[in-house]
């Protein structure tokens, strides 16, 4: 008998039954995580402490993947009051850009610079929300509020701004969301969350005595239940804020 092919062979069975093994281990992880696309994003480190706390992901979308050179904002903010349109609109509009802005576009000044926030749709019972971009980016502390009653738009309420030229925030690289991810899911979520949002934008603190207000580039991430539901993340430092 020939005991060193008999010996390879077995070493050859052993690696490929571990091979075998490791790669049903790793399917069960990313079944058990998420059925979404974006948990291939991540790397296995993430994934292996997502399965640990029991967190999922279920975004609509992958993961986002850019990093542009973003600066902070600076701008003068004016809350609006709420206005009742004379003649109420169809609500499904809101879901289409184009009819959107057929149907508001003469009623709502510059509704054009606010986009819909498809992610806050359980956030608010009786009313939709956009958000003044810049940069086509959102600004999460101003808002567009669209209130509805039975399946129409009977009002509005819009925040209105006027950006300032400030020279004190130089543009630099977003951190990528994956290490937004990574920080959060370490020290901040609770074991069972489940993410399903995540966006960059622009947020800040509010200052209420101040003429002027001040946003940095900022990742959301907005969980399915829990308190707080909603993280704000400096994209620049990785900083963590809630809401």
């Amino acid at each position: 008998m020939d005991w060193g092919r008999a010996k390879s062979v077995l070493i050859f069975a052993f690696l490929l039954l571990n091979l075998m093994l490791g790669y049903q281990l790793w399917s069960n992880i990313r079944e058990g995580l998420s059925t979404s696309a974006g948990v291939n994003d991540l790397p296995a480190e993430t994934l292996s402490l997502m399965n640990q706390k029991g967190i999922k992901l279920k975004l609509a979308e992958s993961i986002p993947s850019e990093t542009p050179e973003l600066g902070g904002l600076t701008f003068k903010l004016r809350k609006g009051e709420i206005v009742k349109l004379k003649q109420p609109v169809e609500s499904k509009i809101v879901f289409n850009a184009k009819e959107l802005q057929e149907g508001l576009g003469p009623i709502i000044p510059e509704l054009n610079k606010y986009t819909f926030d498809a992610a806050y749709d359980k956030a608010y019972d009786t009313a939709f929300v956009l958000y003044r971009t810049v940069k086509q980016l959102p600004i999460f502390d101003v808002k567009l509020e669209l209130y509805y009653d039975n399946q129409k738009i009977t009002a509005y309420r819009k925040d209105v701004i006027e950006l300032v030229d400030a020279q004190d925030s130089p543009a630099q690289s977003v951190l990528p969301a994956a290490t937004i991810l990574r920080t959060l899911i370490e020290r901040n979520l609770q074991n069972g969350a489940v993410i399903k949002d995540i966006k960059l934008g622009y947020h800040g603190p509010n200052f209420a005595n101040s003429e002027t207000q001040v946003s940095a580039p900022s990742w959301r991430i907005m969980l399915e239940d829990g308190n707080p539901s909603v993280y704000y993340v400096n994209a620049i430092s990785g900083e963590v804020v809630t809401e």
